[in-house]
């Protein structure tokens, strides 16, 4: 049985490629999630994309992964920073969590510097641009065997 992951992107993700170009580069998030998808095939892996603007669904699609999902890579946008709520549905997951940022959120403003997300996370990849989904992946892959 493939070992499943569900890919969590949070707020302002669906507009990779578009939105700070110099921060964010010009690949978009359906670029992310067809690399992602083809190195997934590698590693025997099945993978769910989601996405959402809206801090309860991000809460209701963990919950749901509680179900199915061995891991969750989640890039949670602006809700690193202040959902105590993200955090506490992360808790309740039994599998590997790791944390992606496109960003090196250490080289921006203060506030960017505490994530709770962390606080749960097995891991966290951060500044490698959209790279570090694929680098999450690999990590992810490596920790199912």
């Amino acid at each position: 049985m493939n070992k499943r992951i569900l890919v969590l992107n949070g707020p302002n993700l669906n507009l990779l490629g578009e939105r700070q170009k110099d921060l964010y580069g010009e690949i978009t998030l359906d670029d992310v999630n067809n690399r992602c998808m083809d190195l997934a095939k590698e590693f025997g892996l099945e993978v769910r994309f989601e996405q959402s603007n809206h801090e309860g669904v991000l809460i209701d699609l963990i919950h749901e992964a509680r179900k199915y999902a061995h891991g969750i890579i989640i890039n949670p946008g602006g809700y690193t920073h202040t959902s105590v709520a993200i955090l506490d549905a992360l808790n309740a997951f039994i599998g590997v969590v790791l944390e992606v940022h496109v960003s090196n959120v250490y080289r921006r403003k203060e506030f960017r510097h505490k994530s709770y997300v962390s606080l749960r996370a097995d891991g966290v990849m951060a500044g490698f641009g959209v790279d570090g989904y694929e680098l999450a992946l690999r990590r992810m892959a490596s920790l199912l065997v």
